[in-house]
């Protein structure tokens, strides 16, 4: 019997560079993907078929980065106009904005969604109460260079940064200190904090690194042919996948760091990746304006997908509405 093809489906929508997305946890409705784009123009959509939901208008430049809740109710993102807002995501209204004084790189939900986390070409990381958004909000100072990501950990105690300096940074929210720093060999692109909250998947140069939350010490890592842009570890630690600068989606067996797929489908670097909330799916975010979602079983009936005779019903490079 033949192997069967991975066939991603396509979103379209967006007119320029994807550059950020973010899924929401399971919720009675399913669950939702959000995407940043150089656009302007930032999407919702339901993240098992990628169908869109909405688009948060009002931004005056590019959206680099982008945060969904939980319940999928609230959306944060962060953008070259030097702010940050929060939407309503039932409705599409803007809550707020949050002004900075240069771009804003990355965005983060507490697990409450009671505080939102932002980090920018400022070299610092701002935390704001969202129960008072007028007070001003707590800095973090450290940082020699631009914030490439900002993250809470699960405790929303403690929060993760990394950025151009090719540091890695681990801070106390109660204090505003940093409490653990890691220099890495080259400017990390990416930082992604696992299902169960006890690994760090950082991605730099060609190189896809795992380490220690606690620690940061790093226990395991994998490096490419290519230059790396974003990986993603499934809930389950199974697998991971990543992608870059050559356009190819690659997953590789966490345990033994085996290649298992190389799939092409983006006509232009993938700037990020991420795994759904229930790990049967994967999606990316490419040069090439598109969002795609990849099965992690290719060929299960699965969202749009639909599986006979072990072979796939799906039309090739088929488009999510």
């Amino acid at each position: 019997m033949a192997a069967l093809r991975q066939t991603p489906l396509t979103c379209s929508g967006h007119t320029r560079p994807v550059v950020d997305l973010d899924f929401s946890s399971i919720t009675p409705e399913g669950y939702f993907m959000v995407s940043a784009c150089k656009d302007g123009k930032p999407m919702l959509r339901q993240g098992d078929t990628g169908d869109w939901v909405g688009t948060f208008e009002g931004h005056k430049g590019a959206v680099w980065g982008v945060a969904l809740n939980n319940d999928a109710s609230r959306v944060a993102t962060g953008a070259a106009d030097f702010t940050a807002k929060l939407w309503d995501a039932q409705s599409g209204e803007e809550l707020r904005g949050f002004q900075h004084k240069h771009i804003v790189k990355s965005v983060d939900f507490s697990a409450d969604a009671g505080l939102l986390l932002t980090g920018s070409n400022e070299k610092m990381l701002r935390i704001y109460d969202l129960a008072q958004p007028e007070a001003e909000p707590q800095l973090f100072k450290g940082h020699t260079a631009s914030i490439k990501k900002v993250m809470f950990l699960p405790d929303g105690e403690t929060v993760i940064s990394c950025g151009d300096d090719k540091s890695l940074r681990v801070w106390d929210r109660r204090t505003g200190e940093a409490t653990r720093t890691v220099e890495l060999p080259a400017a990390p692109m990416d930082v992604e904090v696992s299902a169960d909250g006890q690994t760090l998947t950082v991605t730099h140069g060609k190189t896809v690194s795992f380490r220690s939350v606690e620690s940061l010490e790093e226990f395991k890592s994998y490096s490419s042919a290519t230059q790396l842009f974003s990986a993603s570890l499934h809930p389950s630690q199974s697998v991971f996948v990543c992608g870059g600068e050559d356009f190819i989606m690659y997953k590789y067996d966490y345990a033994t760091g085996a290649e298992l797929e190389a799939c092409k489908g983006h006509f232009g670097p993938v700037h990020v990746v991420r795994f759904s909330p229930d790990g049967e799916l994967y999606a990316s975010g490419s040069e090439d304006g598109t969002l795609r979602l990849w099965q992690t079983t290719v060929g299960k009936t699965y969202g749009l997908w639909k599986c006979v005779e072990a072979t796939i019903e799906a039309k090739p490079e088929q488009t999510a509405a």
